[in-house]
């Protein structure tokens, strides 16, 4: 009787035991799942809002976890925000994680962030209304010109494409706004042109479109020569015909973006993180088409911004 009891008893023990270790596999979170999270995004007119929100549901509606969403000037700003400790994830063009990681252009000193994946990538816009005399970018000379919001991506780039094209931006009339005023701004005729780097399609510049027809000036000629100087994932990329109602293919410069973390973040949170944005894909796509780019192949490269640990232990598994 002695032994039966021992006997059932040691079946009990193993099975709770069975029972605790699948449950550990199936938590994405690994017993770290957060009860509060703060993601850095833009403005509200563009992918990385749109795309953070999108998250954001998710992560509550499935995990029961609050999440707020913060809107931000863009990728510097972003970083900042998970340097000091406000946003615990963030979005960033590649260049800008760049720039943190060495301590140059914005930064003072380094920032040390960690990724989470590599997610869709940003095309350069200048945007123009239809009948707007400019054709090319040394024919913004002496006009209203927004070149994005102070610390964000698009006025990294910016800058980066005018001093690529022999264009002093002390040759234009220059504004800092961000993608919603800068739309509002051009729609009202108070602009002549906008930069804008964003995904395709920046549900802004969409919404601008229907309203007010406009034209893409073509980047291209730029991309080498920042190539050269830049590296950092700058490439050749296009906006295709019908995008924003334009009549043709517009050849222009593209760039990465990559979800950046701390570097305290623990290793469960990180894999949660990345396992929702991979298993919520198809839901985040219908409001946020970009979302539908993620892809696990390519998403692991982030560089200049290395691999969260937790991060890289979800690639490994769902490659095995």
């Amino acid at each position: 009787m002695r032994r039966a009891v021992a006997t059932a008893l040691s079946l009990l023990a193993s099975a709770a035991l069975l029972v605790a270790c699948t449950a550990g596999d199936s938590d994405p979170w690994e017993g770290q799942r957060p009860q509060s999270l703060t993601i850095a995004t833009g403005g509200t007119s563009g992918i990385y809002h749109g795309y953070g929100q999108a998250l954001a549901a998710q992560l509550s509606d499935q995990y029961g976890i609050e999440v707020e969403v913060l809107s931000t000037g863009g990728s510097v700003d972003n970083l900042q925000l998970v340097a000091d400790g406000t946003a615990d994830v963030a979005f960033s063009a590649a260049d800008a994680v760049a720039d943190a990681v060495d301590g140059e252009g914005a930064f003072s000193d380094p920032v040390e962030v960690k990724a989470l994946a590599r997610v869709y990538d940003d095309f350069a816009h200048l945007v123009v209304p239809a009948d707007s005399p400019v054709e090319e970018i040394t024919d913004l000379r002496g006009l209203r010109v927004s070149v994005g919001a102070p610390r964000s991506g698009t006025s990294l780039i910016a800058g980066r494409v005018l001093e690529a094209a022999g264009v002093p931006i002390d040759d234009l009339r220059v504004t800092e706004l961000g993608i919603t005023e800068s739309i509002d701004a051009l729609e009202h005729g108070s602009l002549d042109a906008v930069f804008w780097s964003g995904g395709l399609r920046t549900p802004g510049i969409v919404g601008l479109s229907q309203d007010v027809p406009v034209r893409l000036i073509p980047l291209g000629d730029v991309v080498d020569g920042l190539r050269t100087q830049y590296g950092h994932g700058y490439r050749h990329g296009v906006v295709p015909e019908g995008v924003y109602g334009v009549a043709d293919d517009v050849e222009t410069l593209a760039v990465p973006n990559v979800l950046v973390v701390g570097p305290d973040m623990p290793d469960g949170v990180a894999h949660g993180l990345v396992q929702t944005l991979f298993e919520t894909r198809s839901e985040i796509s219908v409001l946020v088409p970009s979302a539908a780019l993620l892809d696990r192949s390519r998403a692991i490269y982030t560089e200049p911004a290395e691999l969260q640990a937790g991060a890289l232990r979800y690639y490994q598994e769902v490659k095995s």
